[in-house]
C-alpha cells in the first residue's frame, strides 16, 4: 500500500520523525513548519517548506492542500499541542486522505490544559504533585504556600503563541517575592491565563521518568517503555525536557511495574487513539510516581522506542493506514539515548549508578539528531558545534534540583 507522510513541526521531535520514516522505508516525508530551526538544517532525508500554520484556519487549508495534490493517503505526525489540537478540532472537515490518530478535541484539552488536566483526572489512578491554581490579572493575593515550588501556565497552547524577554518553559520559584515577579512578569507580557503553582519533589533529575505508551484505533494500549532520566536540558525554554536517558532501569526502585498498570488503565478508559507521553517524578517521601503532565502526542526524547523494536513511524503506519492488529510490545530493554556529549553526563549527573551505566554504553548509545543515513556535510558540522554548545548552556544555567 502506497502512502505519504507529512510532519506538522520542524524541531527535534520532527527531526527524529522524519527520521523513523527514512529508516523504516527509504523515503523522505514531507514537512511544513512555520519558521526555520536549526534542528532541521541542511537535512537531506526530507522536503520541507514553511506556512503560518500556527493559524488554525491556514493549518486546514494548507492540509486540504496538500490531500489535493497527494494521490495516496497521507499519514499527519503532530509534533507539539497545538497541531494535535488543530487536528481534533477539524476532523470534520480536513480531506479524508488525511491519516491521523482519532482524538477527542474535549479530551485533547483536559491533557494540554494543565488546570483542566489535573482537575479533570484528581480523582483517577494516577498521583500529581500538591497544585494550586492562581489566575493572572486577579486582584487576589498569592496563595500561602510552602516554597519551593514550581509555577507553569496552564494554557499551554496560548503561552507557546507568545514570546517576551525572561520567557521560561517553566519557573523554578523559592520565595513567595519571586513568585511575585513571575506574576508580574507573565501579566505584563500578554499572558492573562491560570498559572499553576506546584510543589517541587525533592531530587535530583535522575528521579524524573519518561514513559510513552501507543493506543491503537481499538483504544487498547500496545507499546509501553518506561525509562529514568539521568540530566534534563538546562536551556530556558527546555526545562522539563530528557537531556539523558535510559530505558530499563530504575535506580530507586520505584514500583515501576504498578505505574504500567496504571498507565494502561489510564488509556484505555480515557478511550483516544495515538502516542502518548508520560513526563513522571518518583517521590520517596510517599513512594509514588507523580504525573506532571501527559503529552498527546510522542515527545521530544521519544527516538529511543525505534532501537528498541517500536519505531515511531511504522507502529502509525501498521495500525492507522495499514490496519493491522498490533501485538502488545513492553519495552523492558536498556537503551541509552542523549543529546548531550559524554563530558556533560560526567559533570553534572549527580546520581552515580546512573552516571556509571550510561558511560558504560556510551558506545552504543542513541542520538536522535545524529542520523549516518543524513548525509549532508553541514548538518554533520552544525551537530558538532550544537554538541560543543552545550557546555555553555549548562556552566550558566541557574536550575537548582
Amino acid at each position: 500500500m502506497d502512502f505519504d507522510v507529512l510532519i506538522l513541526g520542524c524541531d527535534a521531535n520532527a527531526y527524529y520523525m522524519a527520521r523513523c520514516c527514512h529508516e523504516a522505508y527509504h523515503k523522505k516525508p514531507h514537512l511544513i513548519g512555520t519558521k526555520r530551526l536549526s534542528f532541521v538544517k541542511y537535512s537531506n532525508i526530507f522536503t520541507i517548506e514553511y506556512k503560518d500554520i500556527w493559524d488554525e484556519k491556514i493549518f486546514v487549508k494548507t492540509l486540504n492542500e496538500y490531500a489535493n495534490n497527494s494521490n495516496n493517503k497521507v499519514l499527519v505526525i503532530s509534533t507539539n499541542e497545538t497541531y494535535s489540537e488543530f487536528l481534533a478540532n477539524n476532523i470534520n472537515i480536513l480531506d479524508k486522505k488525511l491519516i491521523f490518530p482519532k482524538q477527542s478535541a474535549k479530551v485533547i484539552k483536559t491533557l494540554t490544559n494543565k488546570e483542566l488536566f489535573y482537575k479533570t483526572y484528581e480523582d483517577s489512578c494516577l498521583k500529581f504533585p500538591k497544585t494550586i491554581y492562581y489566575k493572572i490579572g486577579s486582584k487576589e493575593l498569592l496563595p500561602n504556600i510552602d516554597y519551593p515550588i514550581v509555577i507553569k501556565p496552564a494554557n499551554v497552547v496560548s503561552y507557546n503563541h507568545i514570546s517576551f524577554a525572561g520567557k521560561e518553559k517553566i519557573y523554578q520559584v523559592k520565595s513567595k517575592e519571586q513568585a511575585e515577579e513571575i506574576v508580574n512578569l507573565l501579566f505584563t507580557s500578554g499572558y492573562d491565563d491560570t498559572i499553576i503553582m506546584q510543589e517541587f519533589i525533592p531530587g535530583d533529575d535522575s528521579y524524573l521518568y519518561d514513559a510513552v505508551c501507543y493506543v491503537d484505533t481499538k483504544g487498547k494500549v500496545k507499546v509501553l517503555s518506561f525509562a529514568e532520566i539521568g540530566i534534563q536540558e538546562r536551556d530556558k525554554y527546555m526545562i522539563g525536557n530528557a537531556a539523558a536517558l535510559i530505558n530499563g532501569v530504575n535506580f530507586h526502585d520505584g514500583p515501576v511495574e504498578q505505574m504500567k498498570k496504571d498507565i494502561i488503565c489510564f488509556m484505555e478508559q480515557l478511550g483516544m487513539n495515538g502516542f502518548y507521553e508520560f513526563d513522571l517524578k518518583y517521590d520517596y517521601r510517599s513512594k509514588q510516581f507523580k504525573v506532571l503532565e501527559i503529552n498527546a502526542r510522542q515527545g521530544r526524547c521519544s527516538y529511543y522506542l525505534t532501537p528498541l523494536g517500536a519505531n515511531l513511524v511504522e507502529v502509525e503506519v501498521d495500525d492507522l493506514i495499514k490496519n493491522e492488529d498490533l501485538p502488545y510490545k513492553e519495552l523492558n530493554d536498556k537503551v541509552l539515548l542523549s543529546f548531550v556529549p559524554k563530558s556533560i553526563i560526567k559533570k553534572y549527573c549527580l546520581n552515580d549508578e546512573f552516571k556509571k551505566c550510561a558511560l558504560k554504553m556510551w558506545k552504543h548509545r542513541v542520538s536522535p539528531m545524529e542520523y549516518k543515513g543524513d548525509t549532508s556535510i553541514k548538518r554533520f558540522l552544525m551537530i558538532k558545534k550544537r554538541l560543543l554548545h552545550y557546555k555553555k548552556e549548562y556552566e550558566g544555567s541557574t536550575w537548582e534540583e
